[in-house]
């Protein structure tokens, strides 16, 4: 399976916030803020310094994830990171991961920084298996569903 990773186009905005809904839908629910962000990632996350990825296959988009600015200089959060239903199980997820690592390795970021959820088993294996150490979840944490809060430095 050849998978590209490309860098946000507005003509992918649509495809963003689709797959993050259903996936919300399909884990959790959707919190107001959710809906704000997802429904306007130009604003949001590009305009304030972020990025956003995806991963194509044959031109279709199957997966995305943002890298957002975190008010800490030179650490971005990793977040609305989701796969196609149909092609979750293809390390399409694994893909996007590495290739935020790099990303922050090439930009001389300092760290990437991540909330989730222990119910995520598999996503919290993944990110220890790339490196990301549990951090002391603060108590007005920026998600309500979040539990875990995970680091990796560069």
């Amino acid at each position: 399976m050849d998978i590209r990773i490309v860098e946000y186009k507005s003509e992918y905005a649509e495809s963003f916030y689709e797959l993050n809904i259903e996936w919300l839908k399909t884990f959790f629910y959707v919190e107001p803020f959710d809906e704000e962000v997802l429904s306007q990632p130009e604003k949001y996350i590009i305009n304030k310094g972020g990025y956003i990825f995806f991963a194509l296959k044959d031109e279709i988009v199957v997966g995305t994830v943002a890298l957002m600015p975190t008010g800490e200089d030179g650490i971005l959060e990793l977040t609305k990171m989701a796969v196609l239903p149909e092609v979750r199980g293809q390390k399409i997820g694994q893909k996007l991961l590495q290739y935020c690592i790099d990303f922050g390795k090439s930009h001389q970021l300092k760290a990437l920084l991540l909330y989730s959820s222990t119910k995520l088993e598999n996503a919290i294996y993944l990110y220890r298996k790339y490196g990301f150490e549990e951090l002391k979840l603060e108590p007005n944490s920026p998600y309500k569903r979040s539990d875990i809060k995970m680091l990796l430095e560069f």
